[in-house]
């Protein structure tokens, strides 16, 4: 019978990943998904509306606007062989004038409109990490780039504590414990894969400092977390390192865009569940392969 096929919002959620604020705004601005609704006025999905969900999706994924996307679906077959950026370049130079203005107000609107119509992971790959290279070489020399960073450092952490500060009191079980071994008072490659990881259906736990070889360890056994996730830099101890996950018995992930200068020395490391990842994409698609968190269903 039809009526069996037919989803509520929260179960295509843990079917495609996309929350429903996101949904909802697909279907109110662009009409891309139109569910049925019940007496109540309840969304119900069928198969077909998960089916186009997907493929929206996939478009993301390949870098095409959400506003593109309607027509994309309609006339054309296939995965696209090219994307336009622009949406996405007009956003992020958005964000860089908001971030030279010290307007917290604009990033806080800029930021929460780009929530409510992209999937975290699109946002990572296509908004975040282009942005922080971006910003990288932008504060090379530039006057006034320390203001610049404090500021926008203090605002996305308290935007990406907040986001997963929300999800965790969604989730029970062992956390995903999450460190900085940088040299950075604010790491935002920890963030990102602490939100990707919370928004996957992970609880996760951050600490933000570096922390003495021998507490570590004392951190794991008060925490009792199910992995360990490390953010390393350029000016990672590798020694120091290699000496705190000596006692550490459960799998651990290390992360960061210089895991390939120093793979070669990490993988002779003694811990045998050890994974090297460069991008919080990878350690996304790592916790989905450890089994870490449930995968979407297909």
């Amino acid at each position: 019978m039809q009526s069996e096929l037919m989803l509520p919002i929260r179960e295509v959620t843990r079917l495609t990943g996309v929350n429903p604020v996101t949904l909802r705004a697909w279907e109110r601005r662009y009409g891309l998904v139109v569910p049925q609704r019940t007496g109540k006025g309840h969304r119900l999905y069928s198969q077909e509306d998960i089916e186009r969900i997907r493929q929206i999706l996939r478009w993301l994924n390949h870098g095409v606007a959400v506003g593109q996307v309607g027509a994309l679906l309609d006339s054309t077959p296939g995965e696209p062989a090219t994307s336009s950026g622009s949406d996405w370049t007009r956003l992020r130079q958005q964000l860089l004038e908001a971030i030279s203005d010290l307007a917290q107000r604009r990033l806080d609107q800029l930021l929460n409109q780009a929530i409510s119509l992209y999937p975290v992971a699109t946002l990572c790959e296509h908004l975040f990490m282009p942005l922080f290279n971006t910003l990288e070489v932008r504060w090379q020399g530039q006057l006034a780039a320390r203001l610049e960073q404090v500021f926008f450092h203090s605002w996305l952490r308290s935007k990406l504590g907040a986001r997963t500060y929300h999800n965790n009191h969604q989730f029970s079980g062992p956390p995903l414990l999450l460190l900085n071994a940088t040299p950075l008072a604010f790491d935002p490659h920890l963030w990102l894969c602490a939100w990707l990881a919370s928004d996957a259906g992970l609880p996760v736990e951050v600490l933000d400092w570096v922390l003495p070889v021998n507490e570590l360890a004392v951190a794991v056994a008060r925490i009792q977390p199910r992995a360990l996730l490390i953010s390393i830099s350029r000016t990672v101890d590798l020694h120091h390192l290699q000496r705190s996950l000596a006692a550490i018995d459960l799998p651990i992930l290390l992360s960061g865009s210089v895991i390939s200068i120093h793979r070669e020395t990490i993988e002779g490391w003694p811990p045998a569940e050890l994974h090297l990842f460069e991008t919080p994409q990878q350690v996304l698609q790592g916790l989905h392969q450890l089994n870490l968190v449930r995968d979407r269903a297909p």
